[in-house]
């Protein structure tokens, strides 16, 4: 038997060495769940997300707090992975419609597809490249006077931190970006070039509670002045060079978690999420149907806050006639098989009839 032509051969996967990879790139088995299912369990069982994926947070509480029915028109504010949206779609079939938000222009078309794999048609589900503080303009383009359910989970998706070319984290090298929407805005080492010590003290506080706000922000920008920061490791190890300094006494996990810090604020800054969040509450009662519902699921103290002011307001002054007590946790044992889960909290409103 002949051995086919070396441009006909079918392309082997390139496999990584050892048993863990370590590069994102290299994580195929993750990538491709269906193909590798055994390995994709082994890495859920470890309490972890696979590479390139997202599992949805605290989906039972926030289907049982929207109650959809039937017909009824929804829109998933943060499309993200689709976990949340699938389910809602579901169940708002037949004749009902969600609509799916994003800003992302990488992750967003992988969404879409991955939800018309799964049999969601465009009657069903429509998807839209746009911000949710863009409601008004989705039911004026629609035609539709508000929507029965609104949902949103604000934090970023699994995929988007896992990839080192997005920026999103400092654990390992990529660059310096940080930006949702990487064809929009100004990227991290941007705002880095142009910002004063004040202006990024003020970030680091209001943004991640820093402690040490006034500290980092003067080392950041003294270092920024010789060597122009434009990698994620190279602003995480400038941070801890900081922190370790003989006479400061920080452990690493105290500088690990003020690196977290510093890259959370400046994600929220480059993305303006706390003003998108603002814009989202101040419409949000007039893009409600009566007796529409909305969910919302905080990972920042600065987000649940404002959640939370916006909902008593509205109750206090008949927008919502019912609305969260108390934050919603997720359980013990989501906690535990998905440790990212553990900061997030949940509130609920409904509109007045």
């Amino acid at each position: 038997m002949s051995e086919l032509p070396p441009n006909e051969r079918p392309k082997r996967r390139k496999r990584y060495s050892g048993k863990n990879p370590r590069r994102f790139e290299d994580k195929y088995k993750e990538l491709d769940p269906e193909r590798y299912a055994e390995d994709v369990a082994k890495v859920l069982a470890a309490g972890k997300t696979p590479a390139g994926t997202h599992r949805p947070i605290m989906v039972d509480e926030i289907i049982e707090q929207v109650a959809p029915k039937h017909g009824e028109i929804a829109v998933d504010c943060t499309l993200g992975y689709g976990g949340h949206s699938s389910v809602l779609v579901s169940a708002l079939q037949p004749g009902g419609k969600l609509f799916g938000l994003d800003v992302d222009p990488i992750e967003q078309p992988r969404t879409e597809q991955r939800l018309r794999d799964a049999g969601h048609g465009p009657d069903a589900f429509q998807v839209r490249h746009m911000n949710f503080a863009g409601l008004p303009k989705l039911l004026a383009q629609e035609g539709l006077e508000g929507f029965d359910i609104v949902i949103a989970d604000l934090g970023v998706s699994s995929m988007q931190i896992d990839n080192p070319a997005r920026g999103f984290t400092f654990k390992v090298d990529g660059p310096l970006d940080l930006r949702l929407n990487p064809n929009h805005g100004q990227s991290a080492a941007a705002l880095l070039a142009k910002t004063t010590v004040a202006k990024l003290t003020t970030i680091l506080t209001e943004n991640a509670d820093e402690p040490q706000a006034a500290l980092i922000a003067d080392a950041i920008l003294e270092k920024q002045k010789a060597t122009p920061f434009t990698r994620t490791r190279q602003l995480a190890e400038s941070i801890q060079a900081t922190l370790t300094l003989p006479g400061r006494n920080v452990a690493d996990t105290d500088a690990t978690d003020t690196q977290r810090r510093v890259f959370q604020a400046l994600r929220i800054a480059v993305n303006d999420e706390f003003g998108a969040l603002d814009s989202l509450l101040r419409v949000l009662p007039a893009c409600l149907n009566p007796g529409g519902r909305v969910a919302i699921l905080t990972f920042h103290s600065g987000e649940d806050r404002r959640v939370k002011k916006a909902f008593q307001a509205g109750q206090r002054n008949g927008v919502y006639n019912s609305i969260a007590e108390s934050v919603i946790r997720a359980s013990f044992d989501e906690r535990h098989a998905n440790p990212r889960s553990s900061s997030a909290k949940l509130r609920w409103a409904i509109r007045a009839i």
